[in-house]
């Protein structure tokens, strides 16, 4: 199977690239051999790699930025994805699309279903949207959508190496304690999408790693996971605070919490902890 990837510089990306099964030939294209502002530089890298499968991890991420960048983030996050969807169906090619949990409101407190009602709250969500729109209506159920959340790995900018960061300057930190989730390895859902694209899984589908936790949960298991593995050297106090506390421009989701049952059953994956995953990482960091 020749698979070309996109966004492989990104925190999936490289761990797509990293877990990458024997039979599969990969192509990876990131910014700029690919430039998503530019509808020929995406259709050039297509036709140059020449896949039987498309899979994209590429996006605007930075949340409360686009509420200022919105033509950036539309640009990126809907109208490359509808170029890359038309070009994949004009060729016979299969695509699988990352998304997030942002496209629900997250003000219900029930597992949010593959089938739930979008509703964004924010210019980033309300763009990603558009992409799974774009991808539905060009493909006709010919593609897959996962839709992740809290994502984290050892490479990039992320919740966990900002933490240890911060820990490691030995100042008192407080974290909001109000929006809860599932913290996901990148590792994990790389493993994941390579298990759907062996076993031929379409539709949208959830995937994070199993339990849930706020933020400030996740914080104190990233200090204790840290010192025990000896990449913090004192603990820190660590203050539980309400989001109204650290207002941002977007809107976060209070509630991420995504149904992973459908994805679960289609892959026969035995679902891992997010605290046990978290160890995994951190264990990789002191290598």
């Amino acid at each position: 199977m020749k698979v070309l990837l996109l966004g492989a510089g990104g925190q999936l990306g490289m761990e797509l690239t990293r877990t990458c099964p024997v039979h599969v030939s990969l192509a990876t294209c990131d910014y700029p051999k690919v430039d998503f502002l530019l509808p020929d530089s995406i259709r050039s890298c297509i036709d140059t790699s020449a896949p039987d499968m498309i899979i994209n991890a590429a996006a605007y991420t930075a949340v409360d930025r686009a509420e200022k960048e919105t033509k950036t983030a539309f640009r990126i996050n809907r109208d490359a994805v509808s170029e890359i969807a038309v070009l994949a169906a004009e060729s016979g090619i299969g695509l699988v699309h990352i998304s997030t949990d942002y496209v629900f409101s997250g003000r219900h407190y029930t597992p949010w279903l593959p089938q739930d009602k979008p509703d964004p709250q924010s210019i980033y969500g309300r763009s990603k949207l558009g992409g799974e729109t774009a991808v539905r209506d060009r493909l006709q159920g010919k593609a897959l959508i996962i839709r992740t959340a809290w994502l984290y790995s050892a490479h990039g900018q992320n919740f966990v190496k900002t933490m240890l960061k911060l820990m490691s300057d030995g100042k008192s930190i407080s974290v909001i304690d109000d929006q809860v989730g599932t913290p996901t390895w990148a590792n994990g859902l790389a493993r994941a999408v390579w298990t759907c694209l062996d076993k031929g899984v379409l539709g949208v589908h959830h995937w994070t790693d199993a339990g849930t936790a706020s933020w400030y949960d996740f914080a104190v298991a990233i200090q204790e996971e840290g010192l025990a593995l000896g990449l913090l050297k004192n603990p820190v106090t660590i203050t539980p605070v309400g989001s109204d506390q650290y207002p941002t421009p977007a809107q976060r989701p209070c509630y991420s919490i995504l149904d992973k049952g459908s994805m679960w059953e289609a892959t026969g994956i035995t679902p891992v902890h997010w605290r046990i995953q978290l160890r995994a990482m951190l264990k990789e960091m002191t290598k």
